[in-house]
């Protein structure tokens, strides 16, 4: 499939997505579901007032910390967890069990242990995104090509050099591929955080309007969210795609 084509399905959906949502908004389907256009107008007017921007601020600072931190220790802790077997016995159950938990049950833990300031922001996209980054980074070290690393061990390569020159340049496009799904989880986290813990940044921005009754408001902060969300995941999958041939794309 080219690409011109795959752009055309791509915006294709999302222009029969804004579409349906428009109809719905006019039609009168419920009170507190304004249209597209409203919610594009509030969005301008917010970007124009300088609300938006100021509540992005306040959202970004945790965000970016707890995804920082999550990729540095996820990806790190997960290539242990894969190249040592006595690593995944004894981490791999943890992440396994919060993967499958609903970790936002862990939020008010959260507060109590670290109250309603940045630290329990961060910890909330730690949880979130980690357990993705850590399963995935595991799972593409243990199953590196066993072919070529015998052939790097035949050719007298040192154990530095299997993990460095082989495994872990075969199990690089799906880390990347944790990246995206992480980072995705970790912007779920923020946006629970801030609606849970304390009303801050885009979680104040919703709750408040959503209490006034100001709908396009809310629908346009949390479009704004969920726009930066998907940049962020296509700018991964951009350099993904610089770095990785098609062929090794997952």
């Amino acid at each position: 499939m080219s690409l011109s084509k795959t752009t055309l399905l791509k915006l294709s959906s999302f222009v029969l997505v804004l579409l349906a949502w428009e109809y719905a908004g006019r039609s009168g389907l419920s009170l507190a579901l304004p249209s597209f256009s409203e919610t594009l107008s509030a969005l301008i007017e917010m970007l124009a007032d300088g609300s938006l921007g100021v509540a992005f601020g306040k959202t970004l600072q945790p965000l970016g910390l707890g995804l920082l931190i999550s990729i540095f220790l996820g990806v790190g802790l997960g290539i242990f967890m894969g190249l040592k077997e006595f690593g995944e016995w004894l981490f791999a159950p943890i992440f396994i069990v919060a993967q499958a938990a609903p970790l936002a049950a862990l939020i008010p833990v959260l507060t109590f242990a670290y109250g309603i300031g940045t630290t329990a922001k961060v910890f909330t996209v730690c949880i979130m995104a980690m357990p993705i980054l850590v399963l995935n980074t595991m799972g593409a070290v243990r199953n590196a090509p066993g072919s070529l690393i015998e052939m790097c061990k035949s050719f007298l390569g040192t154990r530095s050099q299997v993990v460095l020159k082989v495994i872990l340049p075969a199990a690089s496009p799906l880390i990347f591929v944790g990246l995206r799904l992480g980072c995705a989880s970790g912007f779920i986290g923020i946006v629970l955080a801030e609606l849970l813990i304390t009303p801050t940044g885009i979680g104040d921005l919703i709750s408040y309007n959503q209490s006034v009754a100001e709908y396009a408001k809310m629908y346009a902060a949390i479009l704004s969210i969920i726009v930066t969300s998907v940049l962020f995941i296509e700018l991964l999958e951009k350099t993904e795609y610089a770095l990785f041939s098609p062929q090794k794309r997952v």
